[in-house]
């Protein structure tokens, strides 16, 4: 029986970390194409630098989907099953990526593309917020009482898997094609083509997962509740507020620290710094590494000093090293640049 229990607990944080890497890196090359291709081949009418402002914009927009996406799979998941909801979230998420592969640029189809670019990235956005709070309750209810804080930790050790995978693919892309127009041609599309074939195996992986115990109970009792989004906000609205703002500064923190702003200030050609592709996106994985291993000892800590605390000492780490790591960065040297992204990463863990 104990075997068992372990057997289906690593079967469950396998497919919680797997499906919210693969999420999560569709989300993650978005935000460096944006900050490296987008503004030149979907913006470029509006020049270098307000062509840049709207392409990182684009991945600002996508967090305004966010929560209603997670208040659509949450309402789904307690009416239908949290399984259900991710393995339509990773699909989603994935169609949309693939087709931002294959689109056409500014100079091929005018105007239709950055709307059919900023079309995408909203539904992205949906999949998203669906994706990291389902992951999250399909490991939680699945876990003992005392190991929920580590596996609460899963679908954020995904995100960063996520990172790292997005980076370290954008960095073989930029390493192994001259930086000219082959990249710019097709050499940026080949991340998000990549995607469908990682969607397949999340697939795969998300399906061989039961449903969690909570909702089986919740379903034999037939409890569903038809309308559990209001009923949510009825009993707990101040909770639900304050958790939202609470993770805002953090998730704001985290996309500034190692998505699109990092990578379009590092590789821009007329900025202080002027990094070559390559070398912004092993900066970054630095960071996500380091994000990585922070997020699974938070878990663990959460566990014995509770979770309030650790989220606590998480948010005056960021508070404490947001300026050294902005001065690090601005050294424009890549060892420091990488040390002061992991230095801020190890509060986003």
């Amino acid at each position: 029986m104990a075997a068992n229990t372990k057997a289906k607990d690593r079967r469950v944080a396998f497919a919680t970390i797997a499906g919210t890497t693969i999420e999560y890196y569709d989300f993650f090359i978005y935000a460096q194409a944006a900050g490296m291709v987008f503004s030149t081949l979907m913006f470029e009418p509006l020049g270098s630098e307000f062509g840049m402002m709207l392409s990182l914009a684009t991945i600002g927009i996508s967090f305004l989907f966010r929560p209603l996406g997670a208040f659509l799979a949450g309402h789904w998941g307690d009416r239908f099953g949290r399984r259900a909801v991710l393995v339509a979230t990773l699909i989603g998420m994935g169609v949309c990526t693939t087709l931002i592969g294959l689109l056409p640029t500014y100079a091929q189809i005018g105007i239709a593309a950055p709307i059919a670019l900023l079309v995408l990235r909203l539904i992205q956005g949906l999949c998203a917020g669906g994706e990291w709070g389902g992951a999250a309750l399909m490991a939680v209810e699945h876990a003992a009482p005392h190991k929920r804080g580590l596996a609460g930790t899963y679908p954020q050790m995904g995100v960063s898997l996520g990172m790292l995978l997005a980076t370290g693919v954008f960095a073989l892309m930029t390493g192994v094609i001259s930086p000219g127009d082959a990249f710019l041609e097709w050499g940026w599309r080949v991340p998000f083509i990549l995607s469908f074939v990682l969607v397949l195996l999340g697939h795969f992986i998300r399906r061989s997962v039961d449903e969690t115990p909570i909702y089986q109970d919740i379903a034999e009792r037939k409890q569903q509740t038809k309308a559990p989004v209001a009923v949510l906000f009825k009993k707990h609205w101040a909770l639900i507020v304050a958790a939202a703002v609470l993770f805002a500064g953090t998730n704001a923190s985290g996309y500034i620290a190692t998505g699109g702003f990092v990578t379009a200030y590092t590789t821009n050609p007329d900025g202080p710094i002027a990094f070559d592709r390559t070398t912004a996106m092993l900066c970054i994985s630095s960071a996500a590494g380091v994000w990585f291993l922070t997020t699974l000892i938070s878990g663990i800590v959460s566990d014995y000093f509770g979770r309030r605390n650790t989220y606590l000492f998480g948010y005056l780490w960021l508070i404490v090293f947001a300026f050294p790591m902005f001065a690090l960065v601005n050294t424009a040297e890549p060892l420091k640049v990488a040390a002061g992204l992991s230095l801020f990463a190890v509060g986003l863990g």
